[in-house]
C-alpha cells in the first residue's frame, strides 16, 4: 500500500512539473519559413512524449491538460479558446498513439512506429480542425472572409491560392515538420532521462537499455 501511494504521489509531482516544463516551452516559440503565420513551432511534445513513455497514457494526457491551464491562467487566450481546444485535440492525437502502443510492448521499435503513427493521425487531424474549426472560428471573430486569411498566407508563401494549397503547402508540411522534430528529441533524450524519471537509478536505466 505505502509503495503504491508513493508512486501516485510521484506521479503527481511529475505530471505537475512537465505540464509547467510544456507551459513554459508554448512560450518559447517561433514560425516557421514559407509557413502561415500563425503555427508557432514548439518542443511541448517531446516533454509531452517522455512523460507519456515514463508514466502511461493517462498521465500523458493531465500533462497536456496541466499545459494548457497554466497557459490560460498566465496569459489567458486569445482565440476564445478554439486555439487550446485545437492545442489538446492535436497533442492527444500525437502523444497517445505512442504511449498507448509502447506500455503494450517496450521497444525502441515499438516508440518509433508509434511517433510515426501519431504523427500521421495529428497531421491530418490538424487539416480538419484548421479548416472547420480554428479559421471560420477566427474570421467569424475578426468579421473576416476565408480569403482575406488566404491572402494573408500568400503573403509568407505566393503558392498558396486557396483552401486546399493552403492545407497541402500550410498544414500538412508543418506538422509533419513538427511532429517529427518533436520524436526525434523524444527519442534521443527518453533513454537519458529515464532512470531520473523512474526514480530508480541505475535499475531503471538497465530496464529501459534492454526495453526501449
Amino acid at each position: 500500500m505505502k509503495t503504491k501511494q508513493k508512486f501516485k504521489t510521484r506521479d503527481l509531482t511529475m505530471m505537475a512539473m512537465l505540464g509547467a516544463i510544456c507551459c513554459v516551452l508554448m512560450h518559447v516559440d517561433f514560425p516557421l519559413p514559407f509557413m502561415p503565420p500563425f503555427m508557432n513551432f514548439d518542443l511541448c511534445g517531446i516533454v509531452e512524449l517522455i512523460g507519456g513513455f515514463a508514466m502511461g497514457p493517462l498521465q500523458a494526457f493531465c500533462i497536456i491538460m496541466i499545459k494548457i491551464l497554466l497557459k490560460l491562467a498566465t496569459e489567458g487566450t486569445s482565440s476564445a479558446f478554439t486555439g487550446e481546444i485545437q492545442n489538446v485535440i492535436l497533442s492527444c492525437a500525437y502523444v497517445l498513439p505512442p504511449v498507448i502502443l509502447y506500455h503494450r510492448n517496450k521497444s525502441r521499435k515499438t516508440a518509433i512506429r508509434g511517433m510515426a503513427l501519431g504523427s500521421v493521425i495529428c497531421s491530418i487531424l490538424a487539416i480538419f480542425t484548421n479548416l472547420y474549426l480554428i479559421i471560420p472560428f477566427y474570421m467569424a471573430l475578426m468579421g473576416q472572409e476565408m480569403d482575406y486569411f488566404i491572402q494573408m498566407c500568400a503573403e509568407v508563401n505566393p503558392m498558396v491560392q486557396n483552401a486546399f494549397t493552403f492545407v497541402i503547402l500550410g498544414v500538412l508540411p508543418f506538422n509533419l515538420i513538427k511532429c517529427g522534430i518533436n520524436s526525434v528529441g523524444a527519442l534521443v533524450l527518453y533513454k537519458r532521462l529515464s532512470p531520473i524519471l523512474h526514480g530508480n537509478g541505475t535499475g531503471a536505466a538497465k530496464t529501459e537499455n534492454t526495453k526501449a
